[in-house]
């Protein structure tokens, strides 16, 4: 529950408001420590960082993508480009796809054996999660992890 007084107009709807939270010392120390680790210079810009990934994970989570509300997502693979035939199917089903928008790919020569590529996504929260499913299910794919997001992020 709020208890900060504040106006909202359209000048300042991004205006910062303080508030305080209570921790138990150990979890304020391992919030300081990921503070140093990441590279980030004050605790609110951490915890702005948090609560913004845990209102995409909840969105998506809940399915609230209200059938035209589109979602990105980053799909990362690792994959031996020896396995036959991997690369032909995983072609075959992104360009089979019509549900979800491939944005950009970028592939990487990691060593003799293996790639990684990244692919950029854009539809509806069940596509590109089914998408990533059957790619990342391909005979030779080792390592497969959808990075969510969501596309309008202006309450954030």
């Amino acid at each position: 529950m709020r208890q900060v007084k504040s106006e909202k107009t359209q000048e300042n709807k991004d205006s910062i408001i303080r508030f305080s939270v209570s921790l138990p010392s150990g979890l304020l120390d391992e919030l300081d420590s990921k503070i140093t680790q990441n590279g980030y210079t004050s605790r609110s810009e951490l915890i702005r960082d948090m609560i913004r990934e845990k209102l995409v994970d909840e969105k998506w989570d809940k399915g609230e993508s209200e059938g035209t509300k589109e979602h990105l997502g980053v799909l990362v693979l690792i994959y031996d480009h020896h396995q036959r035939g991997l690369n032909q199917k995983k072609n075959e089903i992104e360009h089979n796809n019509h549900l979800v928008q491939i944005i950009c790919t970028t592939h990487v020569h990691v060593d003799h054996h293996n790639c990684l590529e990244t692919i950029i996504l854009k539809g509806k929260k069940e596509d590109i999660e089914k998408l990533c499913i059957e790619i990342g299910g391909l005979l030779g794919v080792k390592f497969a992890k959808l990075t969510r997001t969501a596309s309008f992020m202006e309450q954030m």
